[in-house]
Order: C-alpha cells, then sequence, then structure tokens
C-alpha cells in the first residue's frame, strides 16, 4: 500500500488525483469542494489496512476517491464539517461582538 500512497504524495493538484485515478468528475463540483473531497478520501484510505497489496492499493484509492466525490455531490462543504475551523463554527450562534477590527483601529 505504500508505494501507491507514495505515487499520490508525488501530485500537486485535485485534478491530478482525479486524472491519475481515472475518476471523472465535473469541474465546478471540484472547484467549490476540492479540499474537502481529498481530506475525505485521506480519511478513508487510512481506514484501509497499511498491508493492503500494492496491487488493489491504487484500486481501494480509486474507489476511496470516487465516493469521496459522491459525497459531495450531494452535501456542501460546511455540512460535512472536515476541518476544524467549521467544526468550531456554531451555525446557531451569531458572530462575537467586537470580533471585527477595522484597520483604521490598527493603524491609530
Amino acid at each position: 500500500m505504500s508505494s501507491a500512497i507514495d505515487e499520490l504524495k508525488a501530485l500537486s493538484s485535485a485534478e491530478d488525483f482525479f486524472q491519475k485515478l481515472g475518476v471523472p468528475y465535473d469541474l465546478q463540483v471540484l472547484r467549490v469542494a476540492r479540499l474537502h473531497i481529498l481530506r475525505r478520501m485521506g480519511q478513508i484510505v487510512s481506514a484501509i489496512a497499511d498491508d493492503a497489496p500494492d496491487a488493489d492499493a491504487l484500486g481501494a484509492c480509486r474507489e476511496a476517491l470516487a465516493a469521496a466525490y459522491e459525497e459531495f455531490t450531494v452535501k456542501a462543504p460546511i455540512e460535512t464539517r472536515l476541518f476544524k475551523v467549521l467544526r468550531d463554527r456554531d451555525p446557531a450562534r451569531p458572530p462575537r461582538p467586537g470580533a471585527f477590527v477595522p484597520l483604521s483601529d490598527l493603524t491609530g
């Protein structure tokens, strides 16, 4: 499994992952949720046993990417709260007063 992961680590964009693994995608979905899709893929792949044969590893990664992509075709990234900044945000609570500091206050 590790050599397949090493191959994927060399990729630099979400589009590269989709092309390498042969997963079709809609650019509109990818523009909105690229980081979320790759994060979810990573979560799915990390659940796969490290001792999986390399021949099956790219197939498992392909399935993980397809599943992650599919999730974000029906859910908005904010709904999944994959990232800490989104998990910490309580949608029922309005922003704290004083959270915004105008630039003019800083340059005094």
